[in-house]
Formats: C-alpha cells, sequence, structure tokens
C-alpha cells in the first residue's frame, strides 16, 4: 500500500469513527429533542447510519478491517433537555464535517466526490440545528479539536 493509499484508508477510518460517534450522539439527541424537531433527528440519525454502513463497506473493500464502534462515547456537554439536545446535533454535524473535510484532502475520484457531499450534508445540518454558519465548515471548528468524541 502506497503512502498516498494509507492516507486515504486512514482518513475512511476517522469518517467511520466519527458516523459511529455520530450515531450514539443521536440516540442521546433523540431522547431528548422536542417533538417539533424529531423528525429532523431521525432523519438525521438514519443519514449517519447510512453513511457509516457505506465506509465500512469501503474500509473492507479495500481490504483492511473497519474500525468497531465504542461501547459509549464521552458527551462534549450535558444534555438535560431539548436546547442542549439541538446543540449536541449542531455539535455532532460540525465534528462530522471536519472529518469529511480531511477525507476530502486525502481521496480522489470518486470517493473524493462523496466525501465532498458528505461534508456539504453535515455542513447544511449544522445550519439548521444552530441557525447560523461558518465560512469554511469542517476547517475552523477543527482548530481546538483533533479527534470527535461524540
Amino acid at each position: 500500500m502506497s503512502k498516498a493509499e494509507g492516507r486515504e484508508l486512514d482518513a475512511l477510518q476517522a469518517a467511520l469513527a466519527a458516523e459511529h460517534a455520530a450515531v450514539y450522539g443521536y440516540g442521546v439527541v433523540g431522547g431528548r429533542i422536542g417533538e417539533e424537531r424529531r423528525t429532523e433527528a431521525r432523519t438525521a440519525y438514519d443519514a449517519h447510519r447510512a453513511r457509516r454502513d457505506a465506509l465500512a463497506r469501503e474500509v473492507r473493500d479495500l481490504g483492511a478491517k473497519p474500525v468497531a464502534a465504542a461501547a459509549g462515547y464521552a458527551l462534549p456537554f450535558e444534555v438535560p433537555d431539548a436546547a442542549s439536545a439541538v446543540r449536541l446535533a449542531a455539535e455532532l454535524e460540525e465534528r462530522v464535517a471536519g472529518v469529511y473535510s480531511d477525507l476530502v484532502r486525502a481521496a480522489g475520484g470518486d470517493r473524493r466526490t462523496a466525501a465532498a457531499g458528505a461534508l456539504r450534508e453535515a455542513a447544511v445540518r449544522a445550519v439548521r440545528w444552530r441557525g447560523g454558519s461558518v465560512a469554511f465548515p469542517g476547517l475552523v471548528e477543527r482548530a481546538g479539536s483533533a479527534t470527535p468524541t461524540a
């Protein structure tokens, strides 16, 4: 495996790990979110599950073993109510966007196109949850965070 292929596989595994964390995090969001945003949370949860499954297949197709989900994840803050569930959803999306920006840099061809699409989708969901945006989603947010937790 070349260095470029190794970087791409590492970025795929990081995206898979981020999707595992997002699926876990949306489980928490779903338990606290208000009724008015429950459908939005379910749609995001389903999207992250689908991306997670697709990434696991891609990793296997490259001959590697997909990184497993952790038994649990440390949340970045307590989530006692609907308002904090909305904040958590926005945080999850921003973290996922950051990891997909890494995959965009590491990948080429169809995989890069798919990663850019996933980055865009996460950025749009983050805006919807937060009610505002940043100029370069996935980059500024990562300045102080090296790895996603949940």
